[in-house]
């Protein structure tokens, strides 16, 4: 009797086991992929509980939030022949479980190549400075080739954009150099643009003072005004051409 009882208590506790090792729980953000004698079934499991036959169905986890990637330091020559060390992330998820498991052998793996390759590629393609003031650009190229090539596998990059670029520091003191050159050629065509109006503004006011004689001798005085509230010591003190004329004229004909 004994031992028909711990031939029961055996097939309990196996029984147990059989049914723990049947339930299974996905979380809100996974899927369970189901393999049932090694063929795919067609609906993943979750989320929640669900109940898996031991021995006959495999199930392999998928998780559905987004993965960061971050794509290691990738050495381009860019296409105007400058060498430049460039990194990367980007941001994908998996939209068909189904594909990520069965058409790829590790998609996280086959991802970080595709985006590295495709990286040094996109880059060479492009001027240092297209690389520079150009960023949004290139990004936006990088996620639709990759986006592209990773269709296939049930993956969706939702963004790609480029970390970090760095330059040899002689090429860094030359575009600064540039830079400051820049800055002085806007300088001087700005005190050109300066002087160049001012010049037109003076040109108007002698065609008013010509047509209006009276204006001249307001502003003589007006700088008399100013130079009377200088506290310089010395004062120049401007004479109207018009007051030395008969000077001028009285000398030349007592020569």
């Amino acid at each position: 009797m004994s031992a028909l009882l711990i031939v029961v208590a055996i097939l309990l506790l196996l029984l147990v086991m059989f049914l723990i090792s049947a339930i299974k729980v996905a979380r809100e953000y996974e899927r369970g992929i189901v393999f049932r004698l090694g063929r795919l079934r067609a609906e993943p499991r979750g989320a929640g509980l669900f109940i898996l036959i031991p021995v006959v169905d495999r199930m392999v986890r998928v998780d559905l939030r987004t993965v960061t990637l971050n794509i290691p330091p990738q050495d381009v020559i860019t296409k105007d022949n400058v060498t430049a060390r460039v990194n990367a992330v980007a941001y994908f998820r998996i939209v068909d479980t189904n594909a990520a498991i069965v058409q790829v052998e590790n998609f996280m793996a086959a991802t970080s190549q595709i985006a590295q390759t495709t990286l040094r590629a996109v880059l060479g393609q492009h001027v240092l400075d297209e690389l520079l003031s150009e960023r949004d650009k290139i990004n936006a190229i990088l996620q639709e080739i990759i986006d592209e090539a990773t269709t296939p596998w049930g993956i969706k990059v939702a963004r790609v954009e480029v970390k970090d670029l760095e330059i040899p520091a002689g090429m860094q003191q030359a575009m600064a150099r540039q830079a400051e050159a820049e800055r002085e050629r806007r300088a001087k065509i700005i005190n050109a643009e300066g002087e160049f109006q001012a010049s037109e503004r003076l040109k108007d006011a002698a065609v008013v003072i010509e047509e209006h004689p009276t204006a001249l001798q307001l502003r003589y005085l007006q700088t008399l005004l100013e130079l009377g509230g200088s506290q310089a010591r010395t004062f120049v003190f401007p004479a109207p051409l018009d007051l030395l004329r008969p000077l001028v004229e009285r000398t030349q004909r007592a020569g």
